[in-house]
């Protein structure tokens, strides 16, 4: 490889790992109240139905977050719009640490759901807009790997800071310092964002064209640069989409196909696992440190399986890598089921579970937000990918709040629950096997033209 292509490569992976912070914090955030939420509750003297809007009050921001940062984006650019996220994580770390009151808290966590919903758009259309094609399925599951990374990490700061003290201390001060810490990696981002550029197809699409092109020629060369810019003017005009675009033409079906994605992505159940995971194995029997050491495993999993997907997406391709994870999702989830059903636990029922993690870990998890990055026409992304982001925040939240219901109901209960989520992984093989088109080795502007075909 000769020194220009080093260079090349070196400029977009920082620019890539920097935004990818932005999945580390998404992860940080979504797991760090896992481990501060009982010692908060006994701080705060709550009851069942306010601990369980302690959990969920990030999810609120989730929603509005996502669907707004489409148009700002567009707006007023990618770059900004990552800075204005990362003020959010480190403005919801200082609150979430000094409330005085249950309503204070509430608040900070729903401005750190801000963030995550805004971040969840953001960040992969950054990665997908400044990635050559040849590189951008390694890069775009980057995201991904800083969620579960974030996720991953916390268990152990979470750890760290309850060994510091006994549990009085924990009730009074512990859990503030687990959240609180969610500042420093915050600061490092806001820092690191002032090294990277701006997206050149964004600033391609504001006319800013010299611009663009200086970026892209450091991102690939020259000649790389002058077939992208040419392929950019050919595609679209410097007018910015409008909302209603959405739902007519060419922009209708990956708007489509984006939103039943990103549903099959959540109903599947990976976040009634990710936030219930103790839950789970304490309901199949097994004692709490069991649980709490079964759920490190399913963190641990999800980590390794991510460099699965950043190994072979660019080989492989995306289609083949879905194929394999959703149908291996489904024969995991049905045997969880059926180890519920005939009251089975230990290490086969968290071999189910891992089962399920990795073909997530390697599929669904991190190539669902590659594929709402790259599949959007450039006059359109931010919106779309809104609106893409806005239905997987909603599912979530559909999944968070039915999964105890659905488990503890004795006409559902664990078995048919797990039943469910596999029947969903299922419809999602079928999903892609029909309608999801291979994205490998293309310019985003050549996936633009598919739909123009279609």
């Amino acid at each position: 490889m000769s020194t220009k292509n080093i260079s090349s490569v070196r400029y977009v992976l920082f620019a890539t790992c920097v935004t990818a912070i932005g999945g580390f914090l998404f992860g940080y955030d979504t797991a760090v109240i896992n481990g501060a939420n009982s010692y908060l509750k006994a701080h705060m003297h709550l009851n069942p139905t306010q601990e369980g809007l302690a959990a969920a009050s990030a999810l609120l921001g989730c929603i509005p977050g996502a669907m707004f940062a489409g148009f700002l984006s567009d707006r007023f650019g990618r770059k900004k719009m990552l800075f204005f996220c990362a003020i959010l994580f480190a403005v919801s770390g200082f609150l979430s640490a000094i409330p005085n009151t249950f309503n204070q808290f509430l608040a900070a966590r729903i401005i750190s759901g801000l963030g995550i919903g805004a971040s969840s758009m953001i960040c992969p259309v950054y990665i997908a807009e400044i990635a050559p094609e040849k590189w951008r399925g390694r890069l775009g599951t980057l995201f991904q790997l800083g969620i579960v990374t974030g996720i991953f990490i916390t268990l152990f700061i979470n750890s760290v800071i309850q060994g510091m003290g006994d549990t009085a201390w924990n009730t009074a001060v512990g859990w503030r310092w687990m959240l609180g810490m969610e500042v420093v990696p915050a600061i490092v981002f806001i820092a690191l964002l002032f090294t990277v550029p701006e997206s050149p197809r964004w600033l391609a699409q504001k006319g800013r064209e010299k611009e663009a092109l200086d970026i892209m020629t450091r991102v690939d060369g020259p000649e790389h640069a002058a077939s992208e810019m040419a392929a950019i003017r050919d595609s679209a005009s410097h007018e910015e989409g409008r909302f209603s675009e959405l739902f007519t033409g060419i922009y209708f079906r990956p708007l489509l196909l984006a939103m039943l994605l990103a549903m099959f992505q959540q109903f599947c159940g990976i976040n009634a696992i990710i936030y219930y995971s103790t839950k789970i194995f304490e309901t199949a029997g097994g004692s709490t440190n069991a649980a709490f050491t079964s759920s490190v495993w399913v963190g641990f999993t999800s980590l390794v399986f991510t460099f699965v997907a950043i190994a072979f997406v660019d080989r492989a391709g995306r289609r083949p890598l879905l194929l394999i994870g959703t149908a291996v999702q489904a024969v995991a989830l049905g045997l969880v089921g059926w180890m519920f059903h005939t009251q089975q636990n230990g290490i086969a029922l968290l071999a189910c579970v891992i089962l399920f993690i990795a073909a997530f870990g390697m599929s669904m998890g991190p190539l669902t937000w590659l594929i709402l990055s790259e599949i959007f026409p450039n006059k359109v992304r931010g919106r779309a990918m809104s609106v893409a982001t806005f239905v997987m925040w909603s599912s979530n939240y559909i999944v968070t709040q039915t999964f105890p219901m659905m488990n503890d109901n004795p006409a559902i209960g664990p078995a048919n629950t797990f039943w469910i989520y596999a029947a969903v992984s299922l419809l999602s093989f079928v999903f892609v096997l029909g309608w999801i088109p291979e994205t490998k080795g293309r310019t985003l502007e050549e996936i633009e033209k598919l739909w123009q075909k279609a």
